[in-house]
C-alpha cells in the first residue's frame, strides 16, 4: 500500500527524529536492561512532563503496558472497572484478566467515558466475599471513540474510586492526542488529576515500538519489576525503547504529532460532513472519525482505501488519521469518498469485517 492509511495510526511509520534517535543509540555496546545513557535520560525527561516522583518502567506494547499496569494496582480476588468498550476489554484477548487474575467489570459508558457513577454501581460488592471486590479504576484517554476525559471528568472518577480505596489506572495509548485537543500538559490530565498508573503511549505517535508505564507514587511500583518481568516485558536492549521517548518528549515531538493527526482528522471530518449521504455520527476531539455511510459505498470505498467496518449493522465506519498524515492524504482519500458515493458497488446485505475497536 503506497497511499496514506486511515484505519489506524498503528499503520504509520515512524518519525524521522524517532529513527535518528534509535540509528544514535545503535551506536556501540552499552549496559543492558535499562543501565545505560540513554534510559536515563528518558527518565529525566518524564519526571520533566510527569513530575520528580514519577516512576517511569517501559515495556513492549499497549497490551503489556495495560497488563501489567493493572497488575500492580490489584490482586486476583480483586476487580477493575472499566468503560464495556475499552481496549483492555474488548481488544486485549483477555489479557488484562489473565495477568492479573482479577475480574472486569464492565459499564456502559457515554461516548466512551464513564462516571463515578460506575464506581458506585460496584460499591455493594465491598466486604461481600461472594463478589469480586473492586479493587481499582480504569479510563482511557483518549477513548476508543476519540473523544476525551477533561481533567475534572478525571478528577471526579478518582476521587470517587480513591474515597471507597480503590486505584486509578489510565491507558493513555492516545493521551498525546487528549492533550492536544485539550490544550493541557500530560501531567494535568493524568497525574494531576487523581491517576496513580499511566500507561503512556507512544507507538500510535510516531514510534516503532515500545511503551510506557508510568506511577505517580513510587511506594505502588515497588513489586513492578518483577511483575514486568514474569509478563515477558522485560527488554534487555532497553536503550532502543527509552531513546525513542527521549526524542518523542524533547523538543515538544508529542505535541506536534498528536496536532498534526487531530487536526487532519477534523480535515478529514469536515470534508466528509460536506458530501451527501456522509453523517458524522461520534464527536471529533482527537485523531478518529466515525461516520456512518451507505453500505454499498463503504464497500466501494475499501476498492481504494483502507479502513475499518467499525459496526457493519449500523453502517458505521472508523477513520484514524495520523502523525504523518498530511493536507494531500485527507484530500485524496475524500476524493475517493466522493467517487464511492456516486457509485457505489453492489448490494449487500453486510459490510465486510465487523466490529473492530481502536487496534
Amino acid at each position: 500500500m503506497t497511499h496514506a492509511s486511515f484505519a489506524s495510526d498503528n499503520n504509520s511509520g515512524v518519525h524521522p527524529r524517532v529513527m535518528q534517535a534509535l540509528a544514535q543509540a545503535n551506536a556501540g555496546h552499552h549496559p543492558a536492561y535499562g543501565d545505560d545513557p540513554h534510559t536515563a535520560r528518558a527518565r529525566e525527561l518524564f519526571a520533566e512532563h510527569f513530575g520528580p516522583q514519577a516512576q517511569v518502567f517501559f515495556v513492549y506494547n499497549g497490551t503489556g503496558a495495560n497488563a501489567t499496569a493493572l497488575a500492580a494496582l490489584v490482586q486476583p480476588w480483586q476487580a477493575v472497572i472499566c468503560c464495556a468498550g475499552a481496549h483492555i476489554n474488548v481488544d486485549e484477548c483477555g489479557a488484562p484478566e489473565r495477568v492479573t487474575g482479577a475480574k472486569l467489570y464492565a459499564e456502559p459508558g457515554r461516548d466512551g467515558r464513564i462516571g463515578p457513577e460506575a464506581v458506585d454501581r460496584h460499591l455493594h460488592c465491598l466486604g461481600f466475599a461472594h463478589h469480586s471486590q473492586p479493587g481499582a479504576v480504569s479510563l482511557t484517554q483518549a477513548t476508543e471513540l476519540g473523544t476525551v476525559y477533561t481533567p475534572d471528568e478525571v478528577r471526579a472518577v478518582a476521587e470517587r474510586a480513591h474515597a471507597h480505596g480503590l486505584a486509578v489506572h489510565m491507558d493513555g495509548a492516545r493521551l498525546a492526542n487528549a492533550a492536544a485537543a485539550l490544550g493541557c500538559s500530560l501531567r494535568e490530565i493524568s497525574f494531576d488529576a487523581g491517576v496513580d498508573v499511566l500507561s503512556f503511549g507512544g507507538t500510535k505517535n510516531g514510534l516503532m515500538f515500545g511503551e510506557a508505564v508510568v506511577f505517580a507514587d513510587p511506594g505502588r511500583a515497588r513489586a513492578f519489576p518483577y511483575i514486568r518481568k514474569q509478563a515477558t516485558q522485560l527488554h534487555s536492549k532497553m536503550r532502543f525503547i527509552a531513546a525513542q521517548y527521549a526524542a518523542l518528549l524533547e523538543d515538544g515531538l508529542w505535541l506536534d504529532n498528536a496536532r498534526n493527526a487531530n487536526a487532519m482528522a477534523r480535515r478529514l471530518a469536515e470534508g466528509a460532513a460536506a458530501l451527501p449521504g456522509v453523517r458524522i455520527s461520534r464527536p471529533v476531539q482527537t485523531n478518529a472519525v466515525f461516520a456512518h455511510m451507505p453500505p454499498q459505498a463503504a464497500r466501494a470505498l475499501l476498492q481504494k482505501q483502507f479502513f475499518y467496518i467499525w459496526d457493519q449493522a449500523a453502517g458505521e465506519v472508523r477513520w484514524v488519521a495520523s502523525f504523518d498524515t498530511t493536507p494531500a492524504d485527507v484530500d485524496a482519500f475524500l476524493a475517493d469518498l466522493a467517487l464511492a458515493l456516486e457509485h457505489p458497488g453492489p448490494d449487500g446485505s453486510v459490510l465486510p469485517g465487523g466490529h473492530v475497536s481502536a487496534t
